[in-house]
């Protein structure tokens, strides 16, 4: 399994990077290589052409519904709907409940059909599997609906935070996973929000408490150091730790 990061700045895009937005690849047992993504938010669509041809995304798979982790999504609507190569085949886009109506409203679309034309939206709802894929979802602690996401294929995981505070939930799904890609978003010195987010000291536990072999820390909001975020989180994991880098590549 291939992991490639589009985008990895948190609550908006950064200078360096676009929002939420990793690529998963996996090829089945007939040699076909299959591509996921993991949430689209603001200007990763643009990078993503970097990577893959969009038009061979097979699924996306959406943590939660703020605009850092969906809104380009509207765009893509675009893409498959008018594209010169004419309206593309209908994929899967697994979210939360209202995901469909969330991003007709973002278009300015009505409700019917919205973007269901375009693609098929499924709820989080348990354990599912698309091409050589097994996907695991589990809501985790954010003020919304919000679930971190476990990727497997090959015997080999991958576990997403997507944004979530401190949980056990979190812990839970991520036990024992080759990669843990976990956001940090904010610092122990700061007067923080409850329920919100991860210190870079809190996803460090997390990832040593579930026994992680590898800790890639993401959504870092540009005004921060991420070089603090990382300074916390090396202590409090016994594995080896590093930022999200956008075009960084992990084979897992």
């Amino acid at each position: 399994m291939k992991l490639t990061i589009v985008g990895c700045s948190g609550s908006y895009p950064g200078p360096d990077s676009p929002a939420s937005c990793y690529l998963l690849q996996a090829d089945d047992a007939e040699g076909r290589t299959w591509n996921l993504l993991l949430d689209l938010g603001n200007g990763a669509l643009g990078a993503l052409h970097r990577y893959i041809d969009p038009l061979q995304v097979d699924a996306i798979l959406l943590s939660h519904l703020h605009a850092d982790h969906c809104i380009d999504i509207t765009s893509y609507y675009v893409l498959r709907k008018y594209h010169p190569s004419g309206q593309q085949p209908v994929i899967p886009v697994y979210g939360p409940r209202g995901t469909p109506r969330r991003l007709a409203r973002a278009y300015d679309l009505p409700r019917k059909p919205g973007m269901e034309e375009e693609f098929d939206f499924l709820r989080h709802r348990g354990v599912v599997e698309i091409g050589p894929f097994t996907i695991e979802p589990r809501e985790v602690e954010h003020p919304v609906p919000a679930f971190a996401l476990r990727v497997t294929a090959d015997g080999a995981s991958v576990v997403y935070s997507g944004d979530t505070g401190p949980t056990d939930a979190l812990v839970e799904i991520a036990k024992d996973a080759d990669l843990f890609l976990c956001e940090a978003s904010f610092r122990e010195q700061d007067d923080n929000p409850p329920n919100l987010h991860l210190t870079g000291k809190e996803a460090g536990e997390a990832a040593e408490a579930a026994g992680v072999r590898r800790l890639v820390l993401t959504h870092v909001p540009p005004w921060h150091d991420e070089q603090e975020i990382l300074a916390e989180a090396v202590p409090a994991f016994s594995g080896p730790t590093e930022l999200a880098r956008p075009g960084a590549t992990y084979f897992v």
